[in-house]
């Protein structure tokens, strides 16, 4: 059984190549990409919050915490994580884990959080992150709430902003899924994407029950 772990939902990109607005809030399926994040999401953690800019209202059906960053002038998602990791300080002082994905991940895995956690414990690393076939996904990891002032300081004295950069420093395990027949960190960037996305989505509710 893994620590509770808090999960933070990735929102706050621009969107550029879907032509702006929140990916989070497309539909899948007839459903939004954010509420299937969530479904896959809330039976893992003991809580959950979004970190996005702007106006929190268009969250609100939801029922979120809607945390923006602390940091001005978009800066990555990096910023993201320490928002969350401010905000669980706050909220739940004694816990000590928080899990980050993105919004625009319509079939993430259901074993996430174990897995992270696992990883982490096996190779006695304080950080972890998912990766299938090749690529690592830094967005989809866990991260300690001990590292909090270390993020804090990387960010706003040094002005680091890539991911991969900070983790590195403290040590970062792996957690491997296969990607086929599906990449589970499948994310929709593009038009092209949701199409993608929407023929997955008919194929699974096409599918038996296991």
């Amino acid at each position: 059984m893994h620590p509770p772990t808090f999960g933070l939902i990735l929102a706050g990109g621009q969107a550029r190549r879907m032509g702006g607005g929140d990916k989070a809030l497309i539909e899948i399926g007839g459903r939004t990409i954010l509420s299937r994040v969530l479904d896959t999401l809330r039976p893992q953690t003991s809580g959950l919050a979004l970190n996005a800019n702007g106006d929190p209202a268009r969250f609100a059906p939801f029922g979120l915490p809607v945390i923006p960053d602390d940091m001005q002038d978009f800066a990555g998602p990096l910023a993201g994580i320490l928002a969350g990791l401010d905000y669980l300080a706050k909220a739940s002082p004694r816990t000590e884990w928080m899990v980050s994905a993105p919004g625009d991940c319509p079939f993430l895995p259901r074993d996430l959080v174990a897995r992270l956690q696992e990883a982490r414990e096996r190779e006695g690393k304080p950080l972890a992150c998912a990766r299938t076939g090749d690529w690592r996904h830094p967005v989809v990891g866990l991260w300690p709430a001990s590292l909090r002032e270390d993020l804090r300081k990387a960010l706003r004295e040094e002005n680091l902003r890539k991911i991969e950069v900070w983790t590195a420093r403290h040590g970062i395990a792996i957690a491997a899924w296969p990607d086929t027949p599906l990449d589970p960190f499948f994310n929709v960037n593009t038009p092209e994407d949701r199409a993608r996305a929407e023929e997955i989505a008919a194929r699974a509710a096409l599918s038996p029950s296991p």
